[in-house]
């Protein structure tokens, strides 16, 4: 017997809620004390509880993007890709940032392809539809 899918009346009723909803519903009315009580376990020396606490206070350190310069960044896609390893085994940029500029090469060469397909596939058209009306055909 299948569950879920495009069945009639499969899925969850429109309004209903979820069980995680339900549950912190219930959790509701003892918020304040229960926050209360995980602040005097942190600080009475509760590990996971102060871990807890701080995950929550304290967001995980995420990188900040700075522009970054490479000399001699010019020529092809795969000329720019050999500069960028070449800038990464001398030191000159980070494996991460090296990470980005490859990915953003790439996402510029696939731009790229398909601008090029884009612009043959038109040309062929109009090639076929002028071969076309010389020869009388609608």
């Amino acid at each position: 017997m299948t569950r879920g899918g495009k069945r009639p009346g499969a899925g969850r009723k429109p309004g209903s809620t979820d069980r995680r909803s339900e549950l912190r519903e219930l959790f509701r009315p003892y918020s304040k004390r229960l926050v209360l009580k995980a602040i005097k376990l942190a600080l009475a020396g509760d590990g996971a509880v102060l871990r807890a606490c701080l995950d929550k206070l304290v967001p995980s350190l995420k990188t900040r993007d700075a522009p970054i310069q490479l000399v001699d960044f010019a020529g092809t896609i795969a000329q720019k890709g050999d500069r960028v390893l070449q800038a990464v085994a001398g030191g000159e940029i980070t494996p991460d940032e090296a990470h980005a500029v490859m990915a953003a090469l790439g996402t510029h060469a696939r731009i790229t392809e398909t601008d090029a397909l884009e612009k043959r596939v038109k040309a062929l058209e109009e090639a076929r539809s002028a071969q076309e009306a010389q020869r009388g055909k609608p």
